[in-house]
Formats: C-alpha cells, structure tokens, sequence
C-alpha cells in the first residue's frame, strides 16, 4: 500500500504543470471530457506497465545503497527539471480517424516517452520493487492530475498560478530527493 499511495502522490505533483497536462486541457476543449479522461488513462497504463517492468529490472544489478543514491539524485534532478520547465509546441490541428479515446491514448503514450514523470515512475519501481504498486499508483497519480487539467479546462478557464505549482511541485522533488539520499547513505 505505501508503494502506491507515494507512487500516486509523487506522480501527481510530477504532473503538475508537465507538458502532458497541458495536452490534457488542450483536448479537454476539443473532446468530451470522459473520453479525454479514458484515453489519459489507457495511454498512462501502457507506457507506465513499461516504466515499471525498466525500473524493476534496473534495481536486479545495482546494490541497494547506490540504487538509493541514484534515485535521490533524480528526485533532485526532477526538481531541478520541474523548475526549467517543459514545453508544449503549438501544433496544428489535424483530423484523424481513430476517434477521440485512441488519439488521447496515443498523444500521452508518446508524450510520456522520457518524461520526467515516465523517468520518476521507472525510479519509484526501482525503489519500491512493488509492480502492481507503483503502477496502478503511478497511473492513477497522472489521472488524477490531468484530471484536475481537464476540469480547470471545462469549468474554470482560467489560468492556475503556474509559479506556484511549478516552485511546490520542485520543492518536494527536492525534499524526497535529499530524503532518499540520507537513507541511502545510511545503508552500508
């Protein structure tokens, strides 16, 4: 249960003003916003069941200890990422054919390939080694926020104080970054 529940709160705050959630809110207005939801999560299910199988194998061949040091490090480098910020290009707008669900699943499959928050997840599972934890975890930690992304999309309209999320969400990447570190100096 603990690999989960920091799997669904670290993915979460990772999302927050990720370039992912800005997709969400940009299909949110093109889309009903269950079948935006559904297709978010279909996509994040697959390339995190990917993320998930990496990080565990991952964790096989490195000792614990440098295991640790390594994943407070990118804890700390996902803060640092957080702070630089991701970019959402401007694209044009092209009719498909596959519906709106699997065009959602697809734009976040590849959006998530080497995103910060596909990077934390492989480190969660590295760490963890709780398959079905850190998966169903980490998925619904990213449904959770690009849901928020979509309701703010429909309801609201209006723009959320990205500083602030942007500086919260990197403050706490940072935070359990130089936790982990501490215990990973700890072990001997």
């Amino acid at each position: 249960m603990g690999s989960f529940l920091s799997s669904l709160f670290l993915i979460a705050i990772a999302e927050m003003g990720d370039k992912t959630q800005l997709v969400a809110l940009s299909f949110a207005t093109k889309y009903k916003p269950m079948k935006v939801l559904l297709g978010i999560f279909i996509g994040t299910l697959v390339i995190h069941l990917f993320s998930v199988i990496i990080g565990e194998r991952v964790s096989a061949f490195i000792p614990l200890k440098y295991l640790k040091l390594l994943i407070g490090l990118s804890f700390i480098g996902f803060g640092a990422w957080t702070l630089k910020g991701d970019s959402c290009p401007e694209g044009k707008s092209a009719k498909n054919a596959w519906g709106p669900v699997t065009t959602v699943a697809i734009a976040f499959f590849l959006a998530e390939l080497g995103d910060k928050t596909q990077l934390a997840t492989i480190s969660l599972a590295a760490q963890y080694r709780s398959f079905i934890g850190v998966w169903l975890g980490s998925t619904f930690g990213m449904v959770i926020a690009d849901g928020v992304a979509i309701i703010v999309g429909v309801i609201a309209g209006k723009k959320l104080p990205e500083k602030a999320i942007k500086y919260t969400s990197a403050g706490i990447f940072i935070l359990f970054g130089i936790i982990i570190i501490i215990a990973a100096l700890k072990i001997k």
